[in-house]
């Protein structure tokens, strides 16, 4: 098992990253403390993991809801139902909250864990690539709304992480790939070695040899807990964490939640990016062509969807959280490993940008 720490002063909590960490019962244990462990999943997922995790915690009455699997269940009326479940079983705030799952599982227990009865503790047991590199670290929880993806949400730590990175075995190749964009997404904002590791590497990767796979979750989360040591509600540096996703989430929003995964979006958010980011002079034709051969090796998408408008894209993207004084911020890469908030970008070029 390898471990590191998200330093947070009395919120520091630890990540365990191993082949076996869903079997790490008595460290899982430990964070769940003298609560009572209430395990949230979803339909895809509790087949395969659910009683295994509600057999090791049998001793300690553990209960558990399971919500339909997709991004559309991320929202207001599921945290209604998950906060019926919880107070229909007098669950107190002796209890703990586990969430056993990929992104959608993760924020919306972390969001119900973050306000039910003012708080209580929750455990990320993500069984994503996506949401064992990014999600489940840093305590962002939130659910999405039809005007807005992650609108309404809280800054909420979990007591632990726990990736099993044999959970990947099961996970479909398109949800492989989503994870891909963001583990690309670090390297371009702060890790050249990464990038560089991910281009000679994809055959490994994809073929999820076990020793590739822990060097880059390992990695990404190494990456993501420096960043939220330093800026945990996201006032500066932790903004670079939202490369690809001001587009990204105008793709997710207009497309339909689940329609596109969050990580498709998000890689043909970055492209975007790298392209507007050229047209300022901060990348080359050449590293923009860099960026679109290792998204596109990945299997994910290069292009927006074909039926989205530059109008549609800018409706969505003024409401994003970034945004100051009704002006939209970008994330824009100025070099390989640096990116920078950006918020002199104007609708004329966003529009000649979509029209390309």
């Amino acid at each position: 098992m390898l471990e590191l720490t998200v330093n947070l002063d009395e919120r520091s909590y630890p990540i365990y990253i191993g082949q076996s960490a869903l079997q790490q019962t008595g460290r899982l244990r430990e964070h769940i403390g003298d609560c009572r462990p209430i395990i949230i999943t979803n339909d895809t997922i509790a087949p395969l993991y659910l009683d295994d995790v509600m057999t090791s915690l049998a001793d300690l009455n553990p209960l558990s809801f399971v919500i339909p699997d997709g991004e559309q269940f991320k929202s207001l009326d599921w945290f209604e139902k998950i906060s019926a479940f919880l107070l229909e079983h007098n669950c107190g705030r002796d209890t703990c909250l586990i969430a056993l799952g990929g992104g959608v599982v993760g924020d919306l227990t972390g969001f119900v864990a973050a306000c039910y009865q003012r708080g209580v503790p929750f455990i990320q047991i993500p069984t994503t690539l996506l949401s064992q590199v990014d999600s489940s670290v840093g305590g962002k929880t939130a659910v999405n709304h039809p005007l807005g993806k992650n609108m309404i949400g809280a800054f909420y730590q979990p007591q632990a992480v726990f990736i099993d990175t044999k959970s990947l075995h099961t996970l479909p190749e398109r949800e492989f790939a989503a994870g891909m964009a963001e583990v690309i997404k670090y390297g371009l904002i702060y890790d050249t070695e990464l990038f560089a590791y991910l281009e000679q590497n994809i055959a490994k990767l994809k073929s999820l040899d076990e020793q590739t796979l822990q060097h880059v979750i390992y990695r990404c989360c190494e990456i993501k807990a420096l960043i939220v040591a330093e800026d945990e509600k996201e006032a500066g540096l932790r903004a670079l964490l939202n490369l690809g996703h001001t587009f990204g989430h105008a793709i997710e929003a207009q497309m339909g939640y689940g329609n596109w995964l969050h990580g498709e979006a998000v890689a043909a958010g970055m492209v975007l990016a790298a392209r507007l980011a050229h047209t300022r002079g901060d990348l080359s034709a050449s590293e923009v062509e860099r960026i679109v051969q290792l998204i596109s090796q990945y299997d994910l998408p290069v292009d927006i969807p074909s039926e989205m408008t530059s109008e549609q894209f800018l409706i969505h993207m003024r409401k994003d959280k970034k945004n100051k004084k009704g002006t939209i911020r970008f994330i824009l890469p100025t070099q390989f490993g640096q990116c920078a908030l950006v918020s002199d970008v104007t609708d004329q070029q966003v529009c000649d940008l979509i029209a390309r």
